[in-house]
């Protein structure tokens, strides 16, 4: 059983934002939804207190807690690593979709997360000892968006 959760809070769109997840993972599910009780500060009882759903084995709660004076940002971030391009491509699609890009691999949902859509053979080429060829690549990703692995790859090759 998990012992840490990772809650994030919503202004109104926990479950909305727990379906738009489950969607896309395969491995991901819906869990219990608790309607708020009574006169819960910042809910009026119009959406549910909070939506447990799980993806890839990891819990996670959305708490409806009303208008927020912070907002999520590049300081915590979910890595996805995909196996492949066309894996790359999938996520980036469709967490990308209503957000925006970044840069590096990064991109911004819907609901202001930010998700970084790795390709685990980019980790491979960082790894090693030719610092020349892990400083060709990461040159390489600067100038990138979404990942392109064949580029990676070509300039791992310099």
């Amino acid at each position: 059983m998990q012992t840490i959760t990772t809650c994030l809070w919503f202004e109104t769109q926990a479950e909305e934002a727990a379906r738009f997840y489950t969607s896309i993972f395969k491995n991901a599910k819906m869990g219990r939804i608790v309607q708020a009780p009574k006169d819960t500060p910042g809910n009026d009882g119009s959406v549910p207190l909070t939506v447990e759903f799980e993806i890839e084995g990891n819990q996670f709660v959305g708490l409806n807690g009303g208008k927020m004076d912070f907002s999520f940002n590049h300081a915590i971030s979910f890595q996805v690593e995909c196996k492949d391009q066309a894996e790359v491509d999938y996520y980036w699609d469709r967490l990308g979709d209503g957000g925006k890009d970044v840069q590096c691999g990064w991109l911004v949902d819907r609901y202001g997360l930010s998700w970084q859509i790795v390709p685990r053979v980019l980790i491979e080429l960082y790894s090693g000892p030719d610092r020349e060829k892990a400083n060709r690549v990461n040159k390489a990703m600067m100038k990138m968006v979404k990942l392109d692995i064949a580029a990676l790859e070509a300039a791992a090759r310099g």
